[in-house]
């Protein structure tokens, strides 16, 4: 199985929102079926065949999510970090401030969605391939 060390080595190579669809390519190669990624302290939690998962340690200091959505603002952020306006810091910002509690990105759909806290997927997207 995958650990997270090998999927830091891959997601060395992103720099921008622009390599994430050869990022979710990658990691699918190493057996990652789903992960989710919590926006308030960015720990990811990653499943593999067979039950299995893995998790990675939060990765900066708790922030506070709002607890209403703003799905306009969302999506102008998701466009500029998608464009390489920003990096991963800011976008992981931006979402708090929109209300966006977690992402979870399917390796087997090719695809990305966004909740709120309250559970509601937010957006659905197609991952390009």
């Amino acid at each position: 199985m995958f650990t997270i060390a090998q999927i830091k080595e891959v997601h060395s190579k992103v720099k921008s929102g622009a390599d994430f669809p050869a990022y979710i390519q990658d990691i699918k190669k190493l057996g990652v079926s789903f992960y989710e990624t919590f926006v308030a302290d960015g720990h990811t939690d990653y499943y593999g065949a067979k039950d299995y998962k893995t998790s990675s340690p939060a990765s900066y200091q708790v922030m506070i999510v709002s607890e209403t959505s703003d799905v306009e603002q969302f999506k102008a952020r998701l466009k500029a970090h998608q464009l390489g306006e920003t990096d991963y810091p800011t976008f992981c910002s931006d979402c708090a401030t929109a209300g966006i509690e977690k992402w979870v990105v399917d390796t087997e759909k090719m695809s990305c969605t966004y909740y709120d806290k309250s559970g509601k997927p937010i957006l659905v997207e197609a991952i390009p391939q």
